[in-house]
C-alpha cells in the first residue's frame, strides 16, 4: 500500500481516478493509496483461496470475489478493497462514486505483508465490522504457515483462532464449508528462519 505523496484528491477526482485507472487505489482524507502490486507468494495464495472456495461452493448460491472488488464499509467511506470476499445468498451492490461497490460479504480475507499487517489486524478490521453482514475475517501471513480466524458471535464478540499446522483445517462458519491450511499454501515455500514481521528490526 503506497500512498501518493504529491496531492490531496477530492472525492470527486478519486472517483474519476478509479474509473479511468486500471490501478486499485483507496482514499483516506484526501490522501490516495494504491493497492496493486504484491509479491509472487501473495499472489499465489490469493490463486489458491480463489480456486479452492469456487470448487468448495460449487453448485451452491454463493459467490467469491476477487482483490478488484470495491466493499462498501460504512465506517470509512467511500469503499474500501479486500484481498478476497465471499458470501452465500444474493450479492448486493451500490453505486458509489459512479462504480458498483459490493455492500453484504460475510467472509473478507487478507493476505498479510510487512507494510499491510498492522493496518489490517487494526484499523480495516474495526472498519469493516461496521458492514453489517461481515461475520468472518481470515489474516493470512505470507512467509510462515500462520492463520489467525476471527469469527463474529451471536452477542457481537470476535471469536479468534490461530492456524500454524500445516495438517490443520479451518471451518468456515460463514460459507459452511472446510478449507485446509494446505490448501492455502500450495505451492508456497517458506523460509523455516522467517520471524513474524513485527519481530523484525525497523530499516
Amino acid at each position: 500500500m503506497v500512498a501518493n505523496p504529491t496531492r490531496h484528491y477530492t472525492l470527486e477526482e478519486y472517483f474519476e481516478l478509479e474509473r479511468r485507472d486500471e490501478e486499485r487505489y483507496e482514499y483516506w482524507n484526501g490522501e490516495v493509496f494504491c493497492m496493486s502490486g504484491v509479491s509472487p507468494e501473495h499472489d499465489q495464495i490469493e490463486s489458491n483461496l480463489n480456486f479452492h472456495l469456487r470448487n468448495k461452493l460449487a453448485g451452491r448460491n454463493c459467490r467469491v470475489f476477487l482483490a478488484n472488488m470495491r466493499i462498501k464499509v460504512p465506517s470509512a467511506p467511500p469503499y474500501r478493497y479486500a484481498d478476497l470476499s465471499a458470501l452465500c445468498g444474493e450479492a448486493r451492490f451500490e453505486k458509489i462514486g459512479g462504480v458498483d461497490a459490493l455492500t453484504n460479504p460475510s467472509l473478507i480475507i487478507e493476505v498479510l505483508s510487512e507494510s499491510t499487517e498492522a493496518y489490517d489486524r487494526g484499523d480495516k478490521f474495526t472498519h469493516y465490522k461496521s458492514v453489517p453482514t461481515f461475520s468472518e475475517y481470515l489474516l493470512i501471513a505470507q512467509h510462515r504457515p500462520h492463520v489467525t480466524q476471527f469469527v463474529k458471535q451471536d452477542e457481537g464478540s470476535w471469536l479468534q483462532h490461530e492456524f500454524n499446522d500445516l495438517n490443520a483445517a479451518l471451518n468456515l462458519v460463514s460459507l459452511g464449508c472446510e478449507l485446509t491450511m494446505t490448501e492455502v499454501y500450495q505451492n508456497i515455500t517458506f523460509d523455516e528462519n522467517a520471524p513474524p514481521y513485527n519481530l523484525r528490526p525497523s530499516s
